[in-house]
């Protein structure tokens, strides 16, 4: 045990004078929180206040009709009318982004109205991602001229309006404020996480497998009192525990970064701050814990296998693609933690990360996912022993 301790210390001091390693363990995770955040909110925020703020250029055709409508939008200092465009002209400038919208009234559309029947009016839009606001104003400003209109048929008929409300709904969302959140934040944490596990574990893996072989010292230490064992558990702790702690790290920066944005609403910043409570992040680090245990084992033993550095860096390097794939299955609408999904390794850790920050884990699946990710990191870490004690292996193209 003695021995294990010392090579422990030995690789952990080499790790850490690493820059390569210190830059992707504690520099990456500590800082990428606060500058995803806090840049994401703020250019949301501009983007919604510049499509709520822009001038809209709206060209209207009525063919003489809907003149209550063109009055509606000429009074709002925000929108820019222009009528009687061709229509192939307006929707190809609609089509351009040389309009923001184009309205298309029928020849008998007051004729239609004015005899209880619906006029027929189209709407030409082009609304990719945040431009959809654009869409909205103008179509709430169609929805006020209907609500015009039908107040007037209304009133020449003298009969009450509320005579059409046949029913009343009232819409009650028994999902919890953390429910909710956790649909946003449970898209992207586990993403994070498990990538961060990796990453943490990578180049400490890569340097403390080939990159010793490379530098010729691994033949030394083979040499020393310290059977194979010893020296693998000692370096496999090193990889394990820089892995793991990256994912620590990547919290704080989590935690830091949301309690300095100050755009955050107090209501939803309570709620993200119920959800990183203690039980929640324990409960997140018990599951990375044998997950990374699987990915040290994993990149040690093709490290041990490379010949070189590079040669190393270029077969794990691809391995990032394994681990993004079940992670983004998770985020698919209609992935949840099951008994079958909690067999299926890293995509359990995803959805499982999804269900504790909403609070709705169950016991059982909790415990079968717990189950298969020791499995897994028991059976990876025979493996790696597998492959240290192979003399073709360690010497391999020496």
């Amino acid at each position: 045990m003695n021995t294990t301790l010392v090579i422990f210390r030995k690789e952990l001091k080499d790790t850490l004078r690493d820059r390569r390693t210190l830059i992707s363990m504690v520099a990456i995770p500590l800082l990428l929180f606060p500058l995803l955040l806090g840049i994401s909110t703020k250019v949301m925020r501009s983007q919604l206040e510049k499509a709520q703020d822009k001038v809209l250029r709206v060209a209207v055709q009525t063919s003489g009709n809907a003149g209550g409508f063109v009055t509606l939008l000429k009074n709002d200092p925000k929108v820019s009318v222009t009528e009687n465009l061709p229509a192939d002209s307006a929707q190809a400038l609609v089509a351009v982004d040389s309009l923001d919208a184009f309205v298309l009234f029928a020849p008998d559309f007051d004729r239609q109205v004015a005899s209880l029947h619906p006029g027929a009016v189209t709407l030409y839009f082009k609304a990719p991602e945040l431009r959809s606001i654009e869409k909205q104003r103008i179509s709430a400003l169609l929805t006020r001229y209907e609500q015009t209109l039908r107040a007037d048929r209304f009133k020449k008929l003298n009969i009450d309006e509320s005579i059409t409300r046949t029913m009343q709904i009232d819409e009650r969302n028994l999902a919890s404020a953390r429910e909710k959140i956790a649909e946003v934040l449970g898209a992207f944490l586990p993403y994070l996480f498990i990538l961060f596990c990796f990453l943490g574990s990578l180049y400490p893996a890569i340097d403390l497998g080939a990159g010793e072989k490379e530098r010729g010292t691994l033949e030394t230490l083979l040499t020393s009192p310290a059977n194979r064992m010893e020296i693998l558990v000692g370096k496999f702790g090193v990889v394990a525990l820089t892995g793991i702690a990256t994912a620590c790290i990547a919290m704080v920066g989590l935690y830091v970064s949301v309690l300095q944005i100050k755009e955050i609403p107090p209501e939803l910043l309570r709620s993200i701050l119920d959800i990183l409570q203690l039980r929640s992040i324990v409960l997140l680090l018990s599951l990375l814990l044998p997950l990374t245990i699987f990915f040290s084992a994993a990149l040690l033993s093709l490290s041990f296998f490379a010949k070189s550095f590079k040669e190393a860096e270029s077969t794990i390097t691809p391995l990032m693609v394994v681990i993004i794939v079940p992670v983004f299955i998770g985020l698919m609408p209609g992935m949840a933690l099951d008994a079958g999904t909690a067999l299926i390794p890293i995509l359990n850790v995803s959805l499982t990360t999804k269900a504790i920050i909403a609070g709705t884990i169950k016991p059982l699946l909790l415990a079968e996912v717990y189950g298969s990710l020791i499995l897994l990191a028991g059976l990876s870490l025979f493996v790696c022993a597998w492959f240290f004690g192979r003399e073709e292996t360690i010497f391999r193209g020496a």
